[in-house]
C-alpha cells in the first residue's frame, strides 16, 4: 500500500470516527421536560446526551449546549421519560382466538410474533416492557437479541412460562406445572439461570399451598420477585399469604368489589412497607375491559396500520379476520358485566396504599401493542380521576423502582440511560396525545423522530 493511500485512509478513519463520535453527543431543546421524579415541570428545557446517557439538564437559558452537540428541537412538546408497560404479551397480537394462534403461531414466535411486538412497542413510545408469559427458548432469544442491538424493541423484563398447578391443554410449550416443592424450587432455578426477571404465579389457589410457597421462597432467594394472578379471591389471600409482590388485573369477574377481609389484609400488608421487603404492587389493567364496549361499536381504530408492522399479509388477514366481530368474540362477553365494578375496584385498590402500576395486558383480543398502553393512561385520568403526574409516574419511575432499575431508568436525570419521548402539545392537560408520540428515544438511539420510524434503527417494516 502506497503512502498516499494509506495516509489517505487514516484521514477518512478519523472523519469517520469524529463524525461517529459527533453524532452521539445530542441536545433535545426547547420543550416541557416532565422528568418522572413528581417534581416541577421544566419549561424550555435541555437534556444533554452523551452516548447512551444523560449527562445533563437546565433550561435554555440556564445550560449552554456545546457546539459538537447534534440539536433535536422539542420545540412545542411534551418532554417524558419512555414509557413502561408492566404487562404485555409480545406471544399474542390482538387474535381472538386462543386455541387456534398457540396451535398455528407456535413456530413463529421467535422469528415472526415477538419481534413485532416489540417494535410495534417500542414506536409507541413503550422504552421498557415487562412480559408476562411465553415459551423459554423466544423470550430468552428475543431479550438476547433487543440488548445486543439484532432487534429493535423496549429493554425487556421476562418471566417466560406461566408457573401453575397443570398447564391448560396445549399450552404447555408456556404454562409449566408444579409436581411438588423440589420441582417448584427446580422450575424456578431453570427461570433464573435461563436470564428471566421475574416469576410469574397463577391458579395458586388451586395447587397445594407449600408448593406455591415454594415458588416465592426460592424466587426471593435468588433475588427475583413474584408476580401474581389476581382474578380469584382466593389467588390474593394466598399470594398475600406466601408474599407475593406484585399482583395483575381487576378480576373477581362481576363481583361489585373486594372483599372486606382482602381489604383488611391489603392494608396491613400495605402498612409494612420495607419490613416486608418494600411496597406492594399492583397492576389493574383496566382499559381492555373499560373500551371494550366502545370498541365493539365504534372499531375504527382496529384498522389502524400500526400493529401490522413487522407481520406478514398472512397473519394480518388471520388477526383481521377474528376480530371482524368484536360482539361474537368469546372472551369479552362477560365483559359489559363486569365493567360497571372497575372503577370501585380500582379505587380500593389505590386507597389501599398498594403503588399501581400501568400495564395493559397487551395482546389479548383486540388490543395491539401500539396503542394499549396510552389507552391505559387515558382511562386513569380521564374516567378514574388519577392525577395526570401520578399516572406518569405509574408509567415510568414506580416501575422502573419494582424492576430494581431505578438507578439507571425510570426518570430523565443526569446519569440515567437516554430513554425518552417527546409529544406534540401538552400531555398534562391532554393525556390521550400520546397515542401519537413524535419522538423515541432509547439509550440515545433515536427510533422515532416527526412521527415516523427511523428506519436505519429499526428491524422490523410493514408487510408489503
Amino acid at each position: 500500500m502506497s503512502r498516499f493511500i494509506y495516509a489517505f485512509l487514516m484521514v477518512l478513519s478519523g472523519l469517520l470516527s469524529f463524525s461517529s463520535q459527533a453524532n452521539e453527543l445530542k441536545a433535545f431543546a426547547g420543550g416541557t421536560l416532565v422528568d418522572g421524579t413528581g417534581g416541577n415541570v421544566i419549561y424550555d428545557s435541555v437534556i444533554l446526551v452523551e452516548n447512551d446517557r444523560i449527562v445533563a439538564v437546565g433550561t435554555e437559558s440556564s445550560l449552554d449546549i456545546p457546539s459538537e452537540y447534534e440539536v433535536i428541537s422539542t420545540e412545542g412538546m411534551t418532554v417524558l421519560p419512555g414509557l413502561w408497560d408492566m404487562h404485555v404479551h409480545l406471544m399474542i397480537n390482538g387474535h381472538s382466538d386462543y386455541k387456534h394462534w398457540d396451535k398455528a403461531y407456535i413456530d413463529k414466535l421467535g422469528t415472526e410474533i415477538m419481534p413485532a411486538s416489540a417494535e410495534q412497542l417500542l414506536l409507541a413510545g413503550v422504552t421498557s416492557a415487562r412480559d408476562l408469559g411465553a415459551p423459554l427458548k423466544e423470550s430468552k432469544e428475543i431479550k438476547d437479541k433487543i440488548q445486543s442491538g439484532e432487534l429493535s424493541g423496549p429493554r425487556m423484563f421476562m418471566s417466560g412460562p406461566f408457573i401453575q398447578h397443570k398447564p391448560y391443554p396445549g399450552t404447555e410449550a408456556f404454562r409449566w406445572g408444579v409436581e411438588s416443592e423440589s420441582d417448584a424450587k427446580r422450575k424456578v432455578r431453570q427461570l433464573k439461570e435461563a436470564g428471566m426477571d421475574v416469576v410469574k404465579l397463577i391458579d395458586h389457589d388451586v395447587m397445594p399451598l407449600e408448593h406455591a410457597k415454594a415458588v416465592v421462597d426460592e424466587a426471593h432467594r435468588l433475588g427475583m420477585k413474584v408476580v401474581g394472578h389476581s382474578h380469584k379471591p382466593d389467588e390474593i389471600r394466598i399470594g398475600l399469604k406466601i408474599g407475593i409482590d406484585n399482583f395483575e388485573h381487576t378480576g373477581l369477574t362481576t363481583a361489585p368489589e373486594y372483599p372486606e377481609d382482602i381489604m383488611i389484609q391489603l392494608k396491613e400488608r400495605t402498612a409494612k412497607g420495607r419490613i416486608s421487603g418494600g411496597p406492594l404492587y399492583w397492576t389493574p389493567t383496566v382499559e381492555g375491559l373499560w373500551n371494550y364496549e366502545y370498541v365493539r361499536e365504534n372499531h375504527e381504530a382496529l384498522d389502524n396500520k400500526c400493529w401490522k408492522r413487522g407481520l406478514t399479509k398472512e397473519t394480518v388477514k388471520d388477526i383481521k379476520q377474528s376480530i371482524q366481530h368484536p360482539e361474537r368474540i368469546s372472551y369479552m362477553q362477560l365483559t359489559p358485566k363486569r365493567k360497571p365494578t372497575l372503577k370501585t375496584k380500582f379505587n380500593q385498590l389505590r386507597k389501599s396504599g398498594a403503588i399501581l402500576l400501568v400495564g395493559t395486558d397487551s395482546g389479548i383480543p383486540m388490543k395491539f401493542h401500539c396503542q394499549s398502553t396510552w389507552n391505559e393512561l387515558d382511562v386513569w385520568v380521564r374516567e378514574f380521576d388519577v392525577p395526570v403526574m401520578e399516572a406518569i409516574q405509574a408509567a415510568t419511575l414506580w416501575p422502573a423502582k419494582f424492576m430494581g432499575v431505578d438507578k439507571d431508568l425510570g426518570t430523565v436525570v443526569p446519569g440515567k440511560y437516554a430513554d425518552i419521548i417527546a409529544v406534540k402539545g401538552d400531555v398534562l392537560k391532554y393525556i390521550n396525545l400520546l397515542q401519537d408520540v413524535d419522538l423515541v428515544v432509547k439509550g440515545g438511539v433515536i427510533y422515532k423522530r416527526d412521527g415516523k420510524p427511523n428506519e436505519k434503527n429499526l428491524t422490523r417494516k410493514y408487510p408489503e
